[in-house]
């Protein structure tokens, strides 16, 4: 346990300025790292140490944090299904199918595609960032984006 709380100490402030930068919220960044460390604590016989702890814990973290999201997003749809007049119904019935045809065709990318797109897109992470998480250089994570983007044209047309 003393060991644990050596790396809660060492990595707190890295883990949650990295979901500060995911979430651009305070009050979700620390809820998210608090989350990421107990289940760090939790698991933390599942580090093999085939990558630094930090790049483990933001791993973790990220993983959080697009669980929160989709977990805020479905209330939301729900919320917004329950208040849309019914003459809408159909067209939102429309763009929620259009964006999970979407979100199909992201699941589908192989990686790092598809985590790169993600990390960029939806996490808003500077490419740098990107680079950094996966221990590569910005231009790699330039390119694997634009690639994913160009994959995921051609999968919709």
């Amino acid at each position: 346990m003393a060991e644990f709380q050596e790396i809660y100490s060492k990595y707190f402030k890295d883990v949650y300025r990295y979901v500060l930068c995911l979430s651009k919220n305070e009050s979700i960044a620390e809820d998210i790292t608090q989350e990421t460390f107990f289940k760090a604590l939790k698991n933390i016989d599942g580090f093999k140490g085939n990558c630094k702890m930090s790049v483990w814990l933001c791993q973790i973290a990220k993983n959080t944090y697009f669980s929160y999201l989709k977990k805020q997003q479905l209330f939301e749809s729900v919320d917004n299904a329950v208040d849309v007049p019914d003459t809408s119904f159909e067209q939102k019935f429309i763009a929620d199918e259009s964006a999970f045809e979407i979100h199909k065709v992201i699941h589908g990318l192989e990686e790092p595609y598809k985590e790169v797109f993600m990390l960029r897109y939806f996490g808003d992470l500077s490419f740098c960032k990107i680079a950094e998480l996966f221990g590569k250089t910005e231009s790699w994570a330039r390119v694997t984006y634009h690639r994913a983007r160009a994959k995921l044209k051609e999968a919709l047309l």
